[in-house]
């Protein structure tokens, strides 16, 4: 990075003024909010009850992890469909709550063996070209969920008036992340706001919502009642999901600029910690976000100091203010997906520069292999939505495609002048 990059760089252990942190703070609350509130939405739990859970699991993410790590926990999408299954096999919410709650155990054990056994293992497992393959994965196999926010209309179908809301909002947002200063720091938020401003325009927000719900209250809390099926059918799926969590983790570690391998059972046990709690209040299981990653890329602000104002913001909105919850709630797709274009696209790019300041040779046809079939799998099955069935459970594309390039990564021979 560049002595001019380095000079906007706010950095993991540094502190912003109140003023600034609080829109920093609300950046990332909005980019995780549609898809924290989707996965209840689905699943039939509370939204506003997930909103505050994801709060309350990034506060507990960011003592784990002794405010080393930024990142924020929003709902997990890998366990909507267990959840689903399971609440129609046992008949009730309830029940399914408990594969959430053991799902935070799997994690909390995945972190007690990596921590007896050690992390240099990853170094061997997860070599340079395989993780800048796997951030290639995460960014660009979100593409078509962008896309579809940003182009398609209500009726699944090409939409212009879409179209046009997220090509503003996202023309705002690179324009706003040239500036300097204080909106080169809010790209995300001010985009959002200008979106907001050109949809209300046109007619694409409903506020009634707003007007029904009350100012204060509290989310319904549901407590589990332990069932040895729905554990079965939810709680393996934590395997699946802590591959994906090392993937993020190591994306936050390149764009923040540190080794956060060392960190991993902290990482995990933080997430554990956090999907147990959010379990027993009645909320779906958490995860690290991809968007609030791509929010650090774009905005080079990387202070955990932002990400409990992040917090403390959606426990307060979640928790106990629903119309504010409903405010948010009304952004219009399109508006996401016009941010969400430039965050996802900002995490292949890292992942695409990690090729490079590793200075991974693809002369060497063993990183080339490992590349272009971890790319090419993984980016392939997310955006056309194929899971692979495993009994009853799935493997994403994610998890498929990492698996696979662990196995080449193992099998293929290593020359000399391999340094990955």
């Amino acid at each position: 990075m560049s002595t001019a990059d380095d000079a906007k760089i706010i950095g993991v252990d540094d502190h912003v003024s109140v003023a600034r942190a609080i829109p920093l703070g609300i950046q990332h609350m909005m980019s995780m909010f549609g898809a924290t509130v989707l996965v209840p939405v689905l699943t039939g739990l509370d939204p506003n009850l997930a909103i505050m859970c994801s709060g309350i699991g990034t506060i507990v993410y960011l003592l784990v992890t002794r405010n080393k790590i930024p990142s924020y926990l929003g709902s997990s999408f890998a366990f909507i469909s267990p959840i689903i299954v399971a609440t129609a096999a046992t008949g009730s919410l309830h029940t399914a709550l408990s594969g959430v709650v053991v799902a935070g155990c799997v994690f909390l054990a995945v972190a007690g063996i990596i921590k007896i056994a050690g992390t240099n293992w990853l170094n061997t497992l997860l070599p340079p070209v395989l993780v800048a393959s796997v951030m290639v994965v995460i960014g660009v196999g979100l593409s078509a969920a962008a896309a579809r926010m940003a182009l398609l209309g209500p009726d699944s179908k090409f939409a212009a008036v879409s179209a046009c809301i997220a090509g503003i909002t996202l023309l705002a947002a690179v324009i706003f992340s040239g500036q300097k200063g204080i909106i080169g720091t809010l790209p995300v938020l001010l985009a959002i706001l200008v979106g907001y401003v050109a949809s209300a325009f046109v007619g694409l927000i409903n506020f009634q919502p707003v007007v029904d719900a009350p100012w204060i209250g509290l989310p319904p809390i549901q407590t589990p009642h332990f069932d040895p099926h729905a554990i079965v059918l939810i709680a393996p799926v934590a395997i699946v999901v802590v591959i994906e969590h090392i993937g993020h983790l190591l994306a936050v570690g390149e764009i923040v600029g540190k080794d956060y391998r060392a960190m991993l059972p902290q990482s995990l046990a933080g997430d554990g910690i956090s999907t147990c709690i959010s379990g027993f209040l009645g909320g779906p299981p958490t995860t690290t976000y991809a968007e609030n990653i791509g929010v650090m890329s774009v905005t080079h602000v990387f202070a955990t100091q932002v990400f409990w104002y992040a917090a403390g913001f959606a426990l307060i909105v979640g928790g106990f203010c629903p119309k504010v919850a409903a405010f948010i709630g009304t952004i219009p797709v399109p508006v996401m997906g016009g941010v969400s274009l430039l965050l996802f696209g900002l995490i292949a790019s890292n992942g695409l520069r990690m090729f490079v300041t590793n200075k991974v040779d693809f002369d060497d046809n063993r990183n080339l292999m490992i590349a272009s079939v971890v790319i090419i799998l993984g980016v392939g099955m997310e955006t056309a939505q194929i899971n692979i069935p495993l009994g009853g459970y799935t493997l994403p594309g994610m998890a498929t495609s990492t698996l696979i390039g662990i196995v080449l990564n193992a099998l293929l021979p290593r020359h000399t002048k391999d340094k990955a």
